[in-house]
């Protein structure tokens, strides 16, 4: 039965990187709310780099595509690059502005596109919801030195440019709230559709310990691979398989090699199909991501929904930090010995804590987090204020 004309939506998503041209925690979440947004009846378009050959615009699983410029390199150096973040807010506007939408709802990062959407928004009066991944805060002296004073600067501009804001974990919402935020933040996360990844047999290869992201200095590899070299001299079997891609894997490559573990520690891209990624990690025992910068941890839930025990940083900007119990995995100092201790007691009670880990993921399902987001859109266009997973 199709969904009445009143209560159907007309929504945007605006983020520059497009699923699956570009597989991160942020392409995810933007594809799999559109794609069940429009199952549900909804008009949905996304808005990003042009990553296809072709028309600007085209139709994928019923979602409208817009490719608002050609694709430029995301990373330069490790970093972000501004002229990329430059380019695509300066492009955006137009093909915003082409349409009338009753919402839009932009990605925080890379804060520039923000500024146009709100642009596109107060021009078409419309209201403009800004979803929030992460809140670096102090921290963008740490990502650039003195010069991080203006990225500090333009992300607390930008978390004041819409009062209708979402965060993916409590993690962000609570650094927005300690950045000074006198608005209320809404908390909706990230999900897993559980029943697919039950579907997906479990690959071939064997695997111990596994590892997903990108391969950054947050998200310290280097310091999973020497943990592991400790572990694997009492253990000559076990396996590392390290999945991903980025400026930090020639320095890795390095360090396997140095410490001898070239037939123990395996580095691979990221696999072009979502199936691939879940039958390695249905392959592994335990999820390793030491990470002191994560805005939710997409990975670490799929994991946990794999049936596999996640090992982490006890770090305050780590988010994997809210998916871990004392039945879902384990915390740990920044450190060789606590990382490879972790290790060691995930390796030991991996398949007693299986089903705890997978009863905990099934808490995100991505059917029930498109409701609360339809629901909270509903909610800001028509002014109400009771929405569901609301945080103060």
């Amino acid at each position: 039965m199709a969904m009445p004309e009143c209560n159907r939506m007309k929504i945007a998503f605006v983020y520059d990187a497009v699923y699956p041209y570009v597989k991160g925690g942020v392409e995810r979440r933007v594809w799999e709310l559109a794609v069940r947004l429009s199952r549900n009846g909804h008009e949905v378009h996304v808005f990003g780099m042009k990553y296809w050959d072709g028309d600007d615009i085209l139709i994928r699983d019923g979602v409208l595509l817009h490719g608002v410029c050609p694709a430029q390199s995301l990373y330069a150096g490790g970093r972000r690059t501004i002229f990329e973040a430059v380019w695509f807010a300066a492009r955006l506007l137009p093909h915003l502005a082409r349409y009338h939408f009753d919402i839009i709802d932009c990605q925080q990062f890379p804060y520039l596109s923000c500024f146009t959407a709100k642009i596109a928004a107060l021009l078409k009066g419309i209201p403009l919801v800004i979803t929030w991944h992460e809140f670096w805060g102090d921290y963008w002296y740490d990502y650039l030195g003195i010069p991080g004073f203006f990225g500090k600067a333009i992300e607390r501009v930008a978390s004041r440019l819409s009062l209708n804001r979402i965060a993916v974990s409590e993690t962000t919402s609570a650094a927005l709230a300690k950045a000074g935020s006198t608005t209320t933040v809404v908390t909706i996360p990230n999900g897993i559709d559980s029943r697919h990844i039950t579907l997906i047999p479990t690959a071939g290869e064997r695997t111990d310990i596994i590892f997903v992201g990108r391969l950054i200095r947050d998200k310290h590899a280097d310091l999973l691979i020497r943990a592991f070299a400790g572990i694997a001299a009492e253990d000559p079997v076990l396996i590392l398989r390290i999945i991903g891609e980025g400026p930090e894997r020639e320095h890795l490559t390095g360090i396997v090699h140095d410490l001898g573990l070239t037939d123990r520690v395996f580095l691979h891209d990221f696999e072009k199909n979502y199936e691939d990624l879940i039958a390695r990690m249905k392959s592994a025992r335990i999820f390793v991501l030491p990470s002191t910068r994560e805005g939710f941890g997409m990975a670490a839930l799929e994991a946990l929904a794999c049936g596999l025990p996640v090992v982490t940083v006890d770090h305050p900007k780590n988010a994997i930090r809210n998916l871990v119990t004392e039945k879902t995995g384990f915390l740990c100092a920044l450190s060789v010995e606590d990382l490879s201790m972790a290790m060691k007691n995930a390796l030991l009670r991996h398949e007693a804590m299986r089903e705890d880990c997978i009863a905990a993921s099934r808490m995100f399902e991505w059917d029930r987090i498109t409701l609360l987001c339809e629901e909270y859109y509903r909610s800001v266009i028509t002014g109400t204020s009771d929405v569901p997973g609301q945080t103060d």
